[in-house]
């Protein structure tokens, strides 16, 4: 490494805070592509004639082509240099938004939106490792405090900004603004990545060699394995697709079989499977996997219930989910500074208050006149997104506490690769209960089920069915971390038992 390139080590603490501002700036905006361009969709229809299929592969294309990066990227970070693999991505994403916002044909944007996920994925591992690399003890859990602030203001407001620009834009190209908007942006963030990020490799001279054939079977089993959820539709789709499955159960034996025939030749593979030894790191990507699995399908039905249900428009039903975004900020940034004190026992409030915060939400939905529901929905959301603050971030930082900096890159994108599988799961089968319910009592309902009423009726049911589905794995991920949160309360005692008679074994010969 040369002289003259800045590491982690001699960033003072102002230019390492700059660095993190930039990281945390790029991953919000990615994050809010997920959120946004879902409400552009009618839009986009519109304009360019799309058929639900191909709207369909706008939103799954992204899911598959962000998954599929995601832990190859986050490798080649470990490897080689994560500020080369953050700027490559960033890159690749504000050029590919442009591609986007110029489409001029729904074919061409579903390639553009394929290379914008890509992009997304390779960005988002080196913003987790950046953040291990340049902070330590308390200091990190603040970071990754604020950094659960944003994600939670990008998640919650995504909907919002969305219907807004399309206001501004119209309903013919307003969704052109929708990308439009990440090209300055992200311009911006790569003047200051490229000045504020620290240079240099990670990993060590021995371990630096690519496992491609390792890469490829791990790419095969998350395509297999993600395929037929976001190829999924409230309309289910034909049978056939759930054979992928097989073909992902192949191809993950294949790659375990490979990554130990690989590490047994001295070489480093891409996954090193002593992390799943660690607890912390185990316990802590299964819980955010069944807790993303239920948070982002709940968003979706929430938009649909007030949009389709209530007949509100884009900007308005995104307004509604302001209030989670405030408090899950100021949830985030609080259980920042205290999460290595309190540890697992923070998350496992926090997530009793999401369930408690959605139980209101479902409550509010259905059990309220139409034009106090937007408002009691907004209400619950409070209390969800304080709880949503004490999981995220906290979580975060619990799982990644033993990982070794070298090899945070790759154990950060599979956390974050457990949350797109489970968004990828939960959202199919959200959207599968409630269209199905709504179509099964507003088809062949006679004469009465045209009715408003009835037809309000219909979507009470689904949203209501729908939020038990997504409630039962918030539930589940309470369960989860209470008992990683037990877990780990034995171990202590253990371990306090084994000092004690250590202790006690030597005083005799301390006074012999």
């Amino acid at each position: 490494m040369s002289n003259a390139e800045p590491t982690d080590a001699r960033l003072d603490d102002r230019t390492r805070w700059r660095a993190f501002a930039v990281c945390v700036a790029v991953a919000a905006l990615t994050i809010l592509d997920l959120s946004k361009v879902n409400v552009g969709l009618p839009s986009i229809e519109q304009s360019l004639g799309a058929t639900s299929s191909s709207l369909q592969l706008i939103v799954a294309g992204y899911a598959l082509a962000f998954g599929l990066a995601l832990v190859p990227a986050g490798r080649l970070g470990d490897l080689k240099s994560r500020r080369v693999m953050f700027i490559v991505g960033l890159s690749a994403f504000t050029g590919s938004s442009l591609l986007c916002a110029v489409a001029p044909n729904i074919e061409v944007l579903i390639v553009t939106r394929i290379l914008q996920g890509f992009a997304a994925g390779i960005q988002m591992p080196q913003v987790i490792g950046l953040v291990q690399q340049l902070f330590r003890g308390p200091e990190r859990g603040r970071a990754f405090g604020l950094f659960g602030a944003m994600i939670g203001i990008s998640t919650a407001l995504g909907p919002t900004i969305g219907g807004g620009l399309i206001a501004i834009g119209g309903e013919e190209s307003g969704w052109r603004l929708l990308f439009w908007m990440n090209v300055p942006l992200g311009i911006a963030a790569l003047l200051f990545a490229v000045r504020l990020l620290p240079k240099g490799a990670q990993g060590k001279a021995q371990d630096r060699e690519l496992d491609v054939v390792g890469i490829l079977l791990l790419g095969a089993a998350i395509i297999t394995l993600m395929l037929p959820f976001v190829l999924t539709s409230g309309g289910g789709g034909s049978a056939t697709r759930w054979f992928w499955l097989v073909g992902f159960a192949v191809f993950l034996v294949l790659f375990v079989l490979w990554e130990q025939r690989f590490k047994r030749q001295g070489k480093s593979p891409v996954v090193h499977f002593e992390l799943f030894r660690l607890s912390s790191y185990r316990n802590g990507l299964s819980i955010v996997a069944v807790y993303f699995a239920a948070l982002p399908a709940s968003f979706l039905m929430v938009t649909l219930y007030l949009q389709e249900g209530l007949g509100l428009s884009p900007l308005f039903a995104g307004m509604v989910s302001i209030p989670f975004a405030a408090t899950s900020a100021v949830g985030s940034y609080i259980g920042g500074r205290i999460v290595d004190r309190v540890g697992r026992a923070l998350v496992v409030a926090g997530l009793g208050m999401v369930v408690v915060g959605f139980l209101l939400l479902m409550l509010a939905a259905v059990a309220t006149p139409p034009e106090v529901t937007p408002w009691a929905m907004a209400g619950a959301f409070l209390v969800g997104g304080l709880g949503g603050g004490f999981v995220v971030s906290p979580n975060q930082t619990l799982t990644l506490a033993e990982i070794p900096v070298e090899q945070s890159g790759v154990a950060g994108s599979m956390q974050q690769l457990g949350q797109r599988v489970g968004t990828a799961i939960g959202t199919a089968v959200a959207t599968s209960i409630f269209y199905g319910i709504v179509r099964s009592q507003t088809a062949g309902s006679g004469s009465g089920g045209s009715g408003p009423g009835s037809r309000l009726d219909a979507y009470h049911d689904a949203f209501r069915s729908g939020t038990t589905f997504t409630v039962s794995l918030m539930a589940l991920a309470l369960v989860l971390a209470g008992a990683d949160l037990v877990a780990r309360r034995r171990a202590a005692r253990r371990s306090e038992g084994e000092s004690e008679r250590s202790d006690a074994a030597v005083e005799p010969a301390d006074r012999g």
